[in-house]
């Protein structure tokens, strides 16, 4: 069951996506957005990027992933560099490829890395995209690693700006799945969840980097279009229901650390970092 490295650095064919208003709208609505102009669809959420880049960054992971493998996929990171803002109307085209793979000694890491751009050919956005594989062992590590955003040990020593509480709905799950495509059992079907492994369903891990988003936005008091990077390590899954906290620390000029963690005090998003412009 070996990864495929001859498909390492082979983009994908581009994958269009026409960003409509009732897309974003229902897509702020799904992660309990507090931002006016996601709810009314005229601005897309950070976390929306990853929409267009879905089925060619699901396509570059099979490109190298073992079929057998699959059910032991896991999301490992998320990292968004922003260029420009998506607002209704773009048609975009995005197109992804296996960067690298990388041997842990608890499984196998694939990096992936997508571009979105506008029809006309302008760069809106850049992502990495970490997934994790539970327990493959014996892999040759291979190409690149996703960049670093770990936040310096010495930030972490500082008092946080701020934190901010939320709540994970029951329902939280069923209503992300539809705007965002991502209809994977384990978010969906308590024994399916069960069967491999996990307590029951768990939220989606980008609708909780979503949460953390607007918690960092607010407390930063930033304009979202001036959001340059957004990334996080998925650290621990979070059953709908429970209450979440996210605390943000200064690390730079607009630059700004943060964990979230839930109700049991587990952290669930670690080594978050958002950079605005100044």
């Amino acid at each position: 069951m070996s990864f495929n490295l001859e498909a390492l650095g082979v983009w994908t064919e581009p994958k269009r996506f026409t960003v409509e208003p009732e897309r974003i709208a229902a897509y702020a609505a799904a992660t309990n957005d507090p931002i006016a102009e996601h709810r009314r669809g005229e601005l897309a959420p950070p976390v929306f990027a990853v929409l267009p880049a879905f089925d060619s960054g699901a396509e570059a992971v099979l490109a190298v992933a073992p079929a057998e493998l699959l059910m032991m996929l896991v999301h490992g990171e998320q990292d968004f560099f922003y260029h420009r803002p998506i607002t209704p109307g773009m048609e975009l085209s995005t197109r992804s490829a296996p960067v690298g793979v990388r041997q842990t000694s608890a499984g196998v890491v694939v990096a992936v890395r997508s571009e979105t751009r506008t029809a006309g050919g302008d760069l809106v956005n850049e992502q990495w995209m970490s997934t994790f594989f539970r327990g493959a062992q014996g892999q040759r590590s291979a190409g690149e690693s996703a960049p670093g955003h770990a936040p310096a040990e010495a930030v972490r020593g500082t008092d946080p700006v701020g934190e901010a509480k939320q709540h994970v709905d029951a329902d939280q799950t069923v209503r992300y799945a539809e705007p965002s495509g991502d209809h994977n059992p384990i978010h969906l079907d308590e024994d399916f969840a069960r069967s491999v492994g996990l307590p029951g369903i768990i939220n989606h891990g980008l609708c909780t980097m979503a949460f953390a988003s607007h918690a960092v936005i607010g407390i930063a008091e930033a304009d979202p279009r001036t959001l340059k990077r957004l990334a996080v390590r998925f650290a621990k899954p979070v059953p709908p229901g429970q209450d979440i906290s996210t605390r943000i620390w200064r690390s730079g000029a607009g630059a700004y650390a943060f964990e979230t963690a839930s109700e049991t005090e587990a952290v669930v998003l670690k080594d978050g970092l958002a950079v605005f412009e100044p």
